[in-house]
């Protein structure tokens, strides 16, 4: 559960949050709640700890301050005291470090003025902090303002004084000598006396108002210029971060990194502190050891021996601060950096500009339980839904943004090790899942012979098409094909589970990954995508299940485990993890991250059975990691995209109208058009007209069918077979889904993948249509019912000839 944003700290403030704080190897990262205030950072175990229980305090003035990564930074006073912290998320602990930057410089300048002034001032006690400043100062101003009030009523008083005597004076010139003399003598003298106390008054009051001016003063220049070289300190941080960050956004977007040969080699040795771990990644059940070296330490994941014959890897934790240990790592600094790669010099061809924006969603009411109410326990393919449930993309369109990372596939064709590309096919697996975290939207059902070509030869090297070529069940098969040297393809047909309170959806069928220089085929099954508070609540979507990646060439396999969501787990939300094995089970590298933001492995050194067995029963094991290196990360999503369906920068390309595309794509779906431009009411119409046609289209193809099993009778179909199919939609999917309620269809389709394909292939027997661009057959590697595309749809692109094409709009 995300803790509250703290918010920015401003100087003389108490900062207060909690933090992950390292303790030991068997507990790990523990959370404590830090509290700084007057230079000192204090922490505890719980918030009512504060007023009896301190378990530490440490004094900024002397401390170092140092970060390590993304999340982990550590504050050491010269040996006596370190604390390894970890904050929650990048953004919290850059709160924190600019906290504790303020309050060291703070604390520092305030030791220094106090050496300074020596007796003419005290440094404020402990626990006054600002407030203790701001009275000090108060104090000295009213004290200067009541010199400047003696002051002027000196100045009065000189005033009325110095008049009474120049008139005693000019009396005594016209008095004439005799008895009344010594009486105004008399007078002039007490009038004299009283100007000195006056004038001495007046004296001594601007003497102490310049005192004590000049004594302020010395302090307050000082102070003025503390507070201008803290100022230049600020600025040159922040100009050093603005170019880090610049730096780190360019080569983001293609920087060219260095080869091994030329990278520093003082960097790439450096180690991690030892006896550190991390808390995102750690499970209740893992175990730490000291390393053999400080570049390397353990990490700990229940063994599973359908996967593991000697180490195990079926992961249920992964935990660990990898080291970095030059020579002895095999994903080469090219090959694994985080960046994508530099195209190779050729020549500069213009590349179409694409559009960054779709118009605004509407903000369109709708009750949905008076539409679900009715549909629990049916057949969702039978239920009509608005396309208010809908976003302005197709299945077909969906399930092209699987490419969206297609770089993680273009630098696992370059990799000489099959299990270095093994960790890119996992990466690109997980990666296709990053784009639903926000997408609550139900993509529009595909009618049958609509296709959708992604033609980004110029700007990418590949060419993708999809085409929907079943109808009952639902099924779309996916071809993708690659200058730089792979292959992907897909049919995916999926099954759903409506329960009231959420949707779960189960695609079947394998995708399959074919590299043309190393002849390595991997085959992999999606995981089960979940919609929550589908009646009430917000919408939100989760990803939970298993995935094993197999090469069939080399028969290594990656077995990657989704951990599904919960409001009392203390792991990081959306959590993947992930073993790469050999034929032999022995574990090479250990896969971690979030489906949602980023993918990491790191390469295993040793591996060795645990004493203890977890929770589950199972045998856990140890494994010895280098340090961690960034496979993929999320592409930021484009601004106002919470007003364009959460779409990111390749999703708002997928519906832009081009010239050339088969009358059968997507981009030309009249509803899925209107819809994009705001136009619901006209959509909904549309798109009702759209289903009776598509069912018009089946009858017909049902009493052809009928027609050539019993030419001499010439019957129509049975009533079973005119059931009236809607365009099979289901609602607040995101992806297109079916329901076997039916008597006829009493199997479970999720039970096995072989009795889906069966069904799939059955159908195929009810009806008689025949996709345009794939043929139907067994697949040969995995031996299920597929659709494999047959070539010819590009040929004829070219020639701009799509007579053959039929009419569905």
């Amino acid at each position: 559960m995300s803790e509250p944003k703290a918010p920015t700290p401003a100087p003389g403030d108490t900062y207060k949050g909690w933090l992950f704080k390292w303790t030991n190897y068997i507990k790990g990262y523990q959370r404590r709640w830090f509290v700084l205030s007057n230079g000192l950072l204090s922490y505890y175990r719980t918030q009512a700890e504060m007023g009896h229980t301190c378990r530490g305090t440490i004094n900024l003035a002397t401390a170092n301050i140092a970060v390590e990564d993304s999340c982990n930074f550590v504050i050491s006073n010269g040996g006596t005291q370190t604390y390894h912290l970890k904050a929650s998320s990048e953004v919290e602990r850059q709160r924190w470090i600019t906290a504790l930057e303020l309050a060291k410089a703070k604390a520092f300048r305030m030791q220094a003025e106090s050496d300074d002034s020596g007796d003419e001032s005290t440094p404020p006690a402990a626990g006054q902090g600002g407030g203790a400043r701001n009275s000090e100062v108060q104090s000295t101003l009213r004290t200067l303002g009541s010199k400047v009030e003696d002051l002027s009523t000196c100045n009065d008083l000189i005033a009325k004084h110095g008049s009474a005597l120049q008139r005693s004076l000019s009396e005594l010139e016209g008095v004439r000598l005799g008895g009344e003399t010594s009486e105004k003598i008399r007078q002039v003298t007490e009038r004299a006396t009283l100007f000195r106390i006056t004038s001495n008054a007046m004296i001594n009051a601007c003497r102490d108002f310049l005192a004590l001016a000049q004594a302020h003063s010395k302090r307050w220049q000082k102070a003025l210029q503390a507070e201008r070289e803290q100022r230049v300190r600020l600025e040159e941080t922040l100009e050093q971060l603005a170019k880090q960050h610049n730096h780190l956004e360019r080569a983001f977007r293609g920087a060219t990194v260095l080869p091994p040969s030329q990278s520093n080699p003082a960097i790439d040795s450096k180690g991690s502190v030892p006896g550190k771990g991390d808390a995102s990644d750690e499970d209740e059940e893992n175990e730490f050891f000291d390393a053999c070296e400080d570049v390397q330490e353990f990490i700990t994941v229940p063994a599973d021996p359908k996967y593991h014959r000697r180490s195990g890897s079926n992961v249920s934790g992964i935990s660990s601060e990898m080291g970095m240990d030059d020579g002895t790592t095999s994903l080469d600094e090219q090959s694994m950096a985080s960046n994508p790669e530099s195209p190779q010099s050729q020549e500069v061809v213009p590349v179409r500009k694409r559009r960054t924006r779709i118009p605004d969603k509407p903000n369109y009411s709708l009750n949905l339980w008076s539409i679900m109410k009715n549909c629990i326990g049916k057949e969702l393919s039978k239920i009509p839904m608005p396309v208010n449930f809908n976003e302005p993309l197709s299945m077909l369109q969906r399930l092209s943004e699987d490419l969206e990372y297609y770089e993680l596939l273009d630098r696992g064709a370059k990799c000489q090790s099959s299990l270095e590309q093994m960790c890119y096919v996992a990466a690109f697996t997980v990666s296709s899942y990053s784009t639903t975290v926000h997408r609550t939207g139900k993509p529009f059902n595909p009618l049958l012979g609509e296709t959708f070509e992604l033609d980004r030869l110029q700007e990418s090297g590949y060419r993708s098409l999809c085409e929907q070529v079943s109808h009952h069940p639902p099924a779309a098969a996916h071809h993708a094909i690659s200058e730089r040297g792979w292959t992907l393809r897909q049919e995916i047909a999926l099954a759903s589970k409506f329960r009231g309170k959420y949707l779960s959806i189960m695609p079947l069928g394998s995708i399959h990954c074919i590299f043309e220089k190393s002849n390595n085929h991997y085959t992999w099954k999606k995981v089960t995508t979940t919609v929550h508070n589908i009646i009430v609540g917000k919408l939100w979507i989760d990803q939970s299940g298993e995935i094993d990646i197999v090469n069939h060439r080399t028969g290594d396999r990656c077995h990657l485990k989704f951990a599904p969501y919960s409001y009392f787990s203390r792991d990081v939300a959306r959590k993947v993890t992930g073993v790469v094995t050999d034929k032999d089970g022995k574990a090479h590298y250990v896969l971690s991250g979030t489906w949602d933001e980023k993918m990491e492995c790191s390469r295993v050194m040793q591996s060795s059975r645990g004493g203890e067995n977890g929770a589950d029963g199972r045998q856990k094991t140890v494994y010895q990691t280098l340090k961690a290196k960034e496979l993929w990360r999320k592409t930021p999503l484009p601004e106002g995209a919470e007003n364009m369906y959460y779409f990111s920068t390749l999703a708002l390309t997928l519906n832009e109208p081009e010239e050339g595309v088969a009358p059968t794509d997507s981009r030309k779906r009249p509803d899925q058009r209107l819809m994009e431009q705001g136009r619901w009411e006209e959509a909904n119409a549309e798109k009702q007209r759209l289903e009776e046609k598509q069912r018009t289209a089946r009858r017909e193809r049902e009493r052809e069918a009928n027609r050539s099993a019993n030419p001499e009778e010439g019957k129509e179909p049975a009533d079973g077979a005119l059931i009236e199919d809607s365009i099979s939609d289901s609602p607040l999917k995101t992806e297109e889904v079916e329901i076997a309620t039916e008597p006829s269809e009493t199997t479970d389709k999720t039970d096995t993948d072989e009795t889906s394909s069966d069904l799939s292939l059955s159908s195929g027997h009810q009806d008689s249509y025949k996709a345009m661009w794939f043929d139907r057959c067994v697949d040969p590697m995995t031996g299920e019912p597929t659709h494999i595309y047959r070539g010819g749809y590009w040929e004829t692109k070219e020639q701009g000839n799509w007579d053959s094409c039929p009419d569905i709009f």
